[in-house]
């Protein structure tokens, strides 16, 4: 999986139990693309410290990520899901393809 999307999946699954601080420069670099230094010089910390609350952060997602593995199974479901919906096209069941395409928006 494409790291930037792994980031986001985690972050949208576990981010809620990050402090305010680690959120809001998480969301910053990661999420918004600004650099170290633009974060760093916005809440006047060190570069450093931006990075390294980076990957505090990562190693405190994939940590959340390793015990509960919500976004394991949410990837999973989608792709039961997705293929539900490509077997209801064969055989043309317009019902179970209406329902899998409201779980998959759901998702």
């Amino acid at each position: 999986m494409e790291r930037f999307v792994e980031q986001a999946l985690l972050y949208d699954f576990y981010g809620e139990l990050l402090t305010e601080r680690q959120r809001q420069v998480y969301e910053s670099v990661v999420l918004e693309d600004y650099s170290l230094s633009e974060v760093a010089e916005e809440l006047e910390i060190s570069r450093q410290g931006v990075h390294d609350m980076i990957r505090r952060c990562n190693h405190i997602l994939e940590g959340y990520e390793e015990k509960l593995h919500l976004v394991e199974k949410f990837l999973n479901i989608r792709r039961q899901v997705q293929k539900i919906h490509e077997l209801a096209g064969k055989y043309q069941d317009g019902e179970i393809a209406a329902i899998s395409n409201e779980i998959l928006e759901e998702l």
